[in-house]
């Protein structure tokens, strides 16, 4: 980054190697303006340094960082964006209450905030603003931030967002297919990042084991694949995947739940290396967690059995009857000597996106090999991966359909993130990539 002279005559030099589409996104002089790129294409280093040069540009001034949740801004968003100030040790001071942040050389204030909630965003006027993953943050949010971008104190308005592709959505149309007035965009290619590819040469080549086809085209190529009306779970196919299974006494069964009162819905399944075979499902209307576990006992207790439970992590909240859903599982199975039990549920559950393209690449990966089989009793898990389907110009799962639908996939996709996810970020990863 070129060296700034900033007010109170600081100045300071910030070490940044810039890929070459890093470079062209800086320089871009449009009041708006993105960075579209896979995994691995240095988004996250991009939103940071631009974030940095404008706090200095605008001094004294107030700007803003955003990431569609809370977890996501403070996990990788905001760690990223301190990481990068004390490499290069520059001067700040945290208000974590607040989630603000003063820059000491300049006195520019950065807010941070999670963008799911619109009313949040009024309010002071910004110098900037800087959005990550752009596509998993609603229009609305966007606009809110536009609104505010009028501090007339400012030496350069500028919004900006760095995204990795998700299909013809509002952020398509109007960054790239119906271009608005004073909006541009770089689009960065895979392959681009040498820094990642010297650490790892077989980078990209690898993920072809975790994702499919589709899903590999988007995350990894950085394509735009209009995902509107498509089914969720292409790779699925009947004939290929539909198959009778026998539970094997040596293996545990694993028990994954996705709660909900009608219908209450959970699988059991039993893994062997990296095969996945469901051996069965239980769907029960009206039915409470304790329902299900009578139900699973009746059908799995005649014998001494190893038991893992997985599921929707929102099972650990506490409801108004003193317990949370997990808790009437353990309470439940205490009483039951046969089940040995144990439990591999996270605190918060991985993105519905990355759920789906592990989902796909276990049904086919983009190799084709298969590791994925159920059991044809397992009807309402193969409906749901025939008809479960994106909503029209949205690209966003539609559980408005068919309300029975998505729970028995998810609760599916809960089991094979917690044992075949990524134990650390793909790609984008918190140090630098210099």
């Amino acid at each position: 980054m070129d060296r700034v002279t900033k007010r109170r005559k600081v100045a300071r030099d910030i070490e940044y190697s810039c890929l070459p589409s890093q470079e062209r996104f800086h320089r871009l002089t449009a009041r708006f303006k993105g960075f579209s790129g896979p995994i691995g294409s240095g988004k996250s280093q991009a939103l940071c340094q631009e974030a940095i040069r404008l706090s200095y540009v605008n001094a004294g001034r107030a700007g803003l960082i955003g990431a569609p949740t809370y977890p996501m801004l403070r996990d990788a968003t905001q760690a990223a964006f301190l990481e990068v100030l004390s490499q290069n040790e520059l001067p700040y001071e945290l208000n974590k209450a607040n989630q603000t942040l003063t820059m000491k050389d300049t006195g520019s204030k950065i807010i941070f905030r999670a963008l799911g909630d619109f009313d949040r965003l009024r309010g002071t006027n910004l110098a900037w603003f800087g959005v990550d993953e752009l596509t998993y943050t609603a229009e609305e949010a966007w606009l809110r931030l536009e609104g505010r971008l009028r501090d007339p104190k400012a030496k350069l308005l500028c919004g900006f967002a760095v995204w990795t592709p998700k299909g013809n959505d509002w952020v398509y149309r109007r960054f790239l297919a119906n271009t608005v007035e004073g909006y541009e965009v770089v689009l960065a290619p895979p392959n681009e990042n040498r820094h990642l590819l010297d650490r790892v040469p077989d980078f990209y080549e690898r993920l072809k084991k975790s994702y499919d086809d589709r899903f590999y085209r988007q995350e990894v190529l950085g394509e735009y694949i209009n995902s509107n009306g498509y089914q969720v779970y292409e790779a699925f196919e009947r004939g290929k995947h539909v198959k009778t299974q026998s539970a094997r006494e040596d293996l545990p069964l694993m028990w994954t739940l996705d709660f909900n009162v009608d219908p209450m819905c959970s699988l059991v399944v039993q893994i062997t290396g990296s095969e996945i075979r469901v051996l069965d499902e239980i769907v029960l209307k009206r039915a409470s967690t304790a329902d299900a576990c009578a139900e699973f006992t009746r059908r799995f207790g005649g014998r001494a059995r190893r038991v893992i439970v997985y599921g929707d992590a929102t099972g650990n909240r506490w409801q108004t009857a003193g317990s949370s859903d997990y808790q009437v599982i353990r309470d439940y199975f205490s009483r039951q000597s046969n089940f040995q039990m144990s439990y591999r549920v996270p605190r918060s559950n991985p993105s519905v996106r990355d759920r789906i393209g592990l989902m796909n690449a276990k049904l086919c990966d983009a190799a084709g090999e298969v590791a994925m089989w159920m059991d044809g009793k397992c009807r309402e898990l193969i409906r749901d991966l025939e008809e479960v389907s994106y909503r029209v110009d949205s690209g966003e799962i539609d559980k408005q359909k068919d309300a029975s639908r998505t729970h028995l996939s998810d609760a599916l996709g809960y089991l094979l993130w917690q044992e075949f996810g990524p134990r650390q970020p793909i790609g984008e990863q918190k140090k630098r990539l210099i």
